[in-house]
């Protein structure tokens, strides 16, 4: 296996983990979400903060590192065009996804304190959770036009 190759595999299994878990957590909090039970969003939000560290992040570090090697290798300008708008995708997708990883920490804790206590999610979390769902939207978007523009490399 050449060098090409084998960052090719590594660059579109991290990708593949990025959109795959994104797609995850967003299914199971949104699941959790609308039963409205305490414990269920409590659970569900361990696990996807979880996920997150454990899955995405090593993703989102791998991603731009063999992105780069692969510009390299293939000769394209790092300038070009295509890639400067994949380039402002990925930062967007990271401007989302940063302040989702906190409000995950924040839903979290929100709701194991209403489950122990016993009491409805409180509006602290529904605030947030609005806010979760909302950087979603975006981030998803953009994973979706970089994979286009990995397909397509436009001139």
């Amino acid at each position: 296996m050449t060098l090409y190759v084998m960052l090719k595999l590594v660059h579109i299994l991290s990708g593949a983990v990025l959109f795959g878990t994104g797609a995850g957590i967003a299914f199971f909090m949104l699941a959790a979400h609308r039963t409205g039970d305490t414990r269920t969003v409590a659970a569900t939000a361990r696990m996807v903060v979880l996920a997150d560290f454990v899955f995405t992040t090593p993703a989102v570090i791998v991603q731009p590192l063999s992105g780069i090697a692969l510009i390299l290798l293939q000769g394209y300008p790092p300038t070009a065009a295509w890639l400067l708008v994949v380039y402002g995708l990925y930062l967007l997708i990271g401007v989302c996804w940063l302040p989702v990883v906190v409000i995950q920490m924040r839903i979290r804790r929100l709701a194991e304190a209403a489950a122990a206590a016993g009491q409805a999610l409180p509006l602290a979390y529904h605030r947030l959770f609005r806010i979760w769902f909302l950087l979603g939207w975006p981030a998803f978007a953009g994973v979706v036009a970089i994979y286009g523009l990995m397909i397509a490399r436009p001139a």
